[in-house]
């Protein structure tokens, strides 16, 4: 198969055949839980990124507490991707940071959006270094790979 991540395949009953990909990869994917984490995913505001932020990472939370690994990783990626895209759309208002020749747009600083993204960062760092999160991370490698 060429894809990492299987759309048919519900990961929280094979957990054995999720790997841990970087970056976001999988985030619009993996399900069950992109279907149970994405309709809260919001960073237009900083209002909106702080209650979707909060939200996600309480769902973070709940699967490490069910020992939920790949739930957990989902939800920290979800983070990671609203921290990205709030950055892009701070520095690149439409969206778009290439022009049709492959060239860097100029970056337009948008404050408000530079703040959604630094909330989305600090659920997401927190997200990574938290101690459980690693512990199942470990186990799921030493367990599955």
């Amino acid at each position: 198969m060429s894809q990492l991540y299987d759309p048919d395949i519900n990961y929280r009953k094979h957990p054995e055949k999720y790997r841990i990909g970087s970056g976001e990869k999988g985030v619009l994917t993996v399900e069950p839980y992109k279907s149970e984490i994405l309709p809260h995913w919001k960073f237009k505001t900083p209002k909106e990124a702080k209650k979707s932020a909060d939200k996600i990472f309480n769902l973070f939370e709940d699967y490490l507490e069910k020992n939920d690994f790949v739930g957990a990783d989902m939800a920290r990626k979800f983070l990671r991707m609203g921290m990205t895209r709030a950055r892009r759309y701070a520095r690149h208002p439409s969206g778009k940071k290439y022009d049709e020749d492959g060239n860097e747009l100029p970056v337009e600083l948008d404050e408000e959006k530079q703040k959604s993204s630094d909330i989305f960062k600090g659920k997401w760092e927190k997200a990574k270094e938290n101690p459980t999160y690693q512990k199942l991370k470990d186990q799921h490698k030493e367990k599955y790979y």
